[in-house]
């Protein structure tokens, strides 16, 4: 089954019938709206990216039986060649600080990583998608400082707060996993616009139409 994380706004896609569940889990209960597909809300309560339980969100789409996840994530650039309303596919991700685990009373090792295939099938499902670059996570829910973006900027592409943590944990329960990362902002300091929660809200909503026909085309060919 196709698991879809990302915000609230992906259910006003068109999509096949879906109802709201609340699963229960170890680390906590999650609420999802499932069918055919399993479409998850990340930001549950509103809450913000650090207090998010991701947790209870990736256990809850192994108990309904996901076994392939799509993540959708707002990201800032460290790039100029990335501008605002690109969208990319990341080959690979960065995340040092606060990552979750599953294995807090065992000693197991996963190879972390975003499925190969799934990278290919999901750029095919809009011309604007391209592949490339790497992830970085950092903890939120404040901004990178300037000085933090130049320094990430020699290592990565993108910087977001929470698909590293999702891809970490579906990496440990043998889910695939893959992200498309919406640029919707330059990062701190790149760009000559200053940066807020209100802008980033304001390109996403810009952007909506062209997410919900991407979605569209994945729960229909993946």
């Amino acid at each position: 089954m196709l698991g879809i994380i990302g915000g609230t706004s992906l259910l006003f896609a068109d999509l096949p019938p879906l109802k709201e569940e609340v699963v229960a889990t170890p680390y906590g209960k999650a609420t999802l709206h499932t069918g055919d597909i399993c479409l998850l809300p990340r930001h549950q309560n509103c809450l913000p990216p650090h207090r998010i339980n991701h947790r209870a969100h990736l256990a809850a789409l192994k108990i309904l039986g996901v076994d392939r996840i799509v993540a959708f994530g707002s990201v800032g650039s460290l790039k100029v060649e990335y501008q605002p309303g690109s969208v990319l596919i990341p080959k690979d991700f960065i995340s040092w600080s606060g990552i979750p685990t599953f294995h807090d009373t065992t000693i197991t090792h996963a190879t972390p990583g975003f499925d190969h295939d799934l990278i290919i099938a999901l750029s095919t499902t809009h011309p604007d998608i391209r592949i490339g670059g790497t992830y970085v996570q950092t903890s939120g829910p404040r901004f990178e400082t300037v000085a933090e973006v130049h320094a990430l900027g020699k290592i990565a592409d993108m910087v977001g707060m929470t698909v590293a943590s999702e891809a970490t944990l579906a990496n440990e329960l043998g889910i695939r996993f893959a992200a498309i990362c919406t640029v919707d902002n330059y990062a701190n300091g790149i760009g000559d616009e200053s940066i807020s929660y209100d802008t980033i809200l304001a390109a996403a909503k810009e952007g909506s139409r062209r997410t919900s026909l991407i979605l569209e085309k994945i729960v229909r060919e993946l």
